[in-house]
């Protein structure tokens, strides 16, 4: 099941919950028990990983091998 935000219109609390795709509209009770009222909101999250306008990996995260070039041990001139 999808995890959902939930902002309060009073205050900004914001609340996340794990409910079925057809009930994500539907109210939220309170957990608090304050009476404030939660209206569901657009979730943002970031991730870092390779640029966009590249396609290329980040280039502190080594690729496999033992060095951080990507290549193997012995086939590398830094070792």
């Amino acid at each position: 099941m999808p995890i959902y935000e939930y902002i309060s219109e009073q205050d900004g609390a914001v609340i996340e919950l794990v409910r079925p795709m057809a009930d994500a509209d539907q109210p939220v009770a309170d957990p608090e028990g304050k009476g404030r009222r939660f209206k569901r909101q657009i979730s943002s999250f970031a991730a870092k990983g390779a640029s966009a306008s590249t396609g290329a990996a980040p280039s502190s995260l080594p690729m496999g091998g033992c060095c951080p070039c990507g290549k193997n041990s012995g086939s590398c001139s830094r070792a």
